[in-house]
């Protein structure tokens, strides 16, 4: 079993960067490489890239964030530090590069690193849809990094993780969990207010917990097994009423 690493790079703004992610994902023996609505790729990109065109050249192109990550057992997104300015609960909690290696040791599935633009990295929106969030620490003089510098970082510390025998959830599978979750929360009449701060709170822990197909459908189950205790409830407490 392995575990595959994809470089996702949300609308790259400067051809220049994107050439220079090819190359340090060459570097690093990485070739899966999916860019979403990219700048024009030319002359620059193909010279930034050097020996690494190939990688450049077999880049996927998309249309939208769902497109990039289709397939992918865990999407990782990257973020500056988190600010109250700009939704706190939305980027935490935030782990470190080392902590991502330690938390995937011994897993096997595709793992989906994702990059913001370079000018504001990532909407709020798009924060909520991604599993783990990482973050590089930098000097607060000048925090900002360029994109394939940050790319560097993060695959120079994932390049020694191998893959173990512990498979992580198809994306589809999760994707069913969290619509049922979803519907188990309205079906509890959970307040509107907190809906939320939960569903992202579920959605983090369920991405830090690595869940697995096995674990996954337990979850559902649990969740099945609720619905049906409430549906008995009702149509108890509904018998009772009428008599």
């Amino acid at each position: 079993m392995s575990l595959e690493l994809r470089v996702v790079l949300v609308e790259p703004m400067y051809q220049g960067n994107v050439g220079s992610v090819a190359r340090a994902m060459k570097n690093f023996g990485q070739t899966d490489l999916v860019l979403v609505n990219p700048c024009k790729l030319e002359g620059q990109a193909r010279a930034m890239s050097s020996h690494a065109r190939d990688v450049l050249e077999g880049a996927r192109k998309v249309h939208t964030l769902k497109e990039a990550v289709e397939g992918a057992n865990l999407t990782i997104g990257t973020t500056g530090a988190s600010s109250k300015k700009n939704g706190e609960h939305v980027r935490l909690p935030l782990y470190t590069p080392p902590d991502i290696k330690e938390k995937l040791k011994g897993y096997s599935g595709k793992i989906a690193l994702l990059f913001g633009r370079e000018d504001n990295g990532f909407r709020n929106d798009e924060l909520k849809s991604f599993d783990m969030l990482v973050t590089i620490p930098t000097s607060d003089v000048y925090p900002i990094m360029n994109l394939s510098h940050a790319v560097a970082v993060l695959l120079y510390e994932l390049s020694e993780l191998e893959g173990g025998k512990t498979p992580l959830a198809e994306d589809f599978d999760l994707h069913l969990l969290y619509e049922h979750m979803d519907k188990f929360l309205e079906e509890i009449e959970y307040p509107p207010h907190k809906k939320e701060k939960t569903r992202l709170m579920l959605r983090r822990i369920y991405g830090r917990a690595g869940l697995t197909p096995r674990e996954v459908q337990t979850l559902r189950g649990l969740l099945r097994k609720g619905e049906r205790k409430l549906r008995s409830s009702e149509e108890e407490s509904s018998f009772l009423s009428e008599n």
